[in-house]
């Protein structure tokens, strides 16, 4: 059954990958594997993850684009309830695909995960009425490297599905602009 459990598909950018976990079921219910280390490290996600975080939130919340300048994060993201649009914008200036963006659609109806390397910003905006979010981390939270690139950074053109004004933490509402961002080398 190796290799059977999921399907991995590259996206815009090189290194962010969306995950497509096979779900087992009957009447019963269902079953799925959500991380296998040695599964994932044959589509390249190695190393260890040392932290998982959860949060919930409302529809029309935006929270990001969140990145650790020293200390990056790898993340491995999941919607367990609701849906949101995740978006991963590449942040390391020696990259041929700084500043580009990409963005899917993950909920718990499709049961999607979006994996992003270090080097990214990340975040999400909720579409459903609430949303569960969970997230593994490469690296433990740092508050102190934390930075916010601004949401709708004209510079980035993040197309964002919402035709709403989205609701932001006072972090989120003081983001850099990428011309004024710390980054990655």
């Amino acid at each position: 059954m190796i290799g059977s459990s999921m399907d991995v598909k590259p996206t815009a950018l090189p290194g962010v990958l969306l995950i497509e976990p096979k779900l087992f079921g009957d009447a019963r219910g269902c079953f799925m594997e959500t991380f296998s280390a040695r599964r994932y490290a044959e589509h390249g996600i190695v190393g260890s993850f040392v932290q998982d975080n959860y949060s919930r939130s409302r529809h029309g919340i935006l929270r990001g684009l969140h990145f650790q300048l020293h200390k990056p994060q790898s993340k491995l993201v999941q919607v367990l309830r609701g849906e949101v649009f995740d978006v991963a914008v590449d942040l390391r200036r020696s990259s041929p695909h700084f500043g580009k963006w990409a963005g899917e659609i993950l909920s718990a109806e499709n049961h999607r995960q979006l994996f992003i390397p270090a080097g990214f910003a990340h975040g999400f905006v909720v579409l459903s009425e609430e949303a569960d979010f969970v997230y593994k981390c490469g690296e433990y939270y740092a508050p102190e490297f934390e930075r916010t690139l601004m949401w709708n950074d004209p510079a980035i053109g993040i197309e964002w599905p919402i035709d709403f004004a989205p609701v932001l933490s006072a972090k989120d509402q003081a983001g850099k602009l990428l011309a004024d961002c710390e980054c990655f080398e």
